[in-house]
């Protein structure tokens, strides 16, 4: 809750990270197309055409997002697109990144990727900031997660490429906007509704 109150700073940019997993299904049926006043029409009938993995960075301050679509996220997966969002912020001294406790999500990953001084540089450029378990809602880019969901991600895609050309397009949208994250729900209001937490807790030391 600290780093989400904390004012903008370019020199010390905050990210919020997030992955998303899509199936990507195609039609058996070809749909029908739309008439005045009526959707187009899909048959229920489906074809399961694989996996694939939507990662999202997003600066809720600036209004800046930075997305890719990979077929995993593998521990390598991770460490190149933070390796891409390191270089976004080429001019900030230090980054902070807000993420949930995924094995994944560590330095370590990147010593999997790159040789051992590029994967120090790298963790030396990072704050990593985890949300606590089965609170993944704690983090800002599942909001980002799910406007995409609504916007970009509510038809059948059937193949990767089409999936990332849509999701690169919605992304470009959403920065020329510089759509921007609120967030509401801040230290103190954290405390009044723990408050009952803290007392037991308190009481227990």
């Amino acid at each position: 809750m600290d780093v989400y109150e904390q004012p903008f700073d370019s020199a010390y940019a905050f990210v919020c990270f997030d992955e998303r997993p899509c199936q990507l299904i195609g039609d058996v049926v070809a749909p029908l197309p739309p008439r005045p006043g009526s959707d187009k029409r899909e048959d229920y009938h489906y074809e399961r055409h694989g996996t694939a993995v939507v990662m999202m960075a997003v600066e809720p301050l600036s209004g800046k997002r930075i997305v890719d679509v990979r077929k995993q996220k593998t521990k390598q997966d991770y460490a190149e697109f933070m390796a891409k969002v390191e270089q976004q912020y080429k001019n900030a001294k230090r980054i902070t990144l807000v993420q949930d406790n995924l094995n994944t999500h560590t330095p370590s990953s990147f010593y999997e990727k790159f040789d051992a001084p590029s994967a120090f540089d790298l963790t030396k450029r990072f704050d990593m900031v985890y949300t606590l378990k089965k609170a993944s809602w704690l983090n800002m880019a599942e909001i980002e997660l799910s406007a995409l969901s609504k916007q970009c991600l509510d038809r059948r895609i059937k193949d990767i490429e089409v999936l990332d050309r849509e999701v690169m397009t919605w992304a470009e949208k959403r920065n020329l906007k510089k759509t921007k994250i609120t967030w509401q729900f801040i230290k103190t209001a954290a405390r009044e509704k723990f408050e009952q937490s803290y007392s037991t807790l308190h009481s227990q030391t």
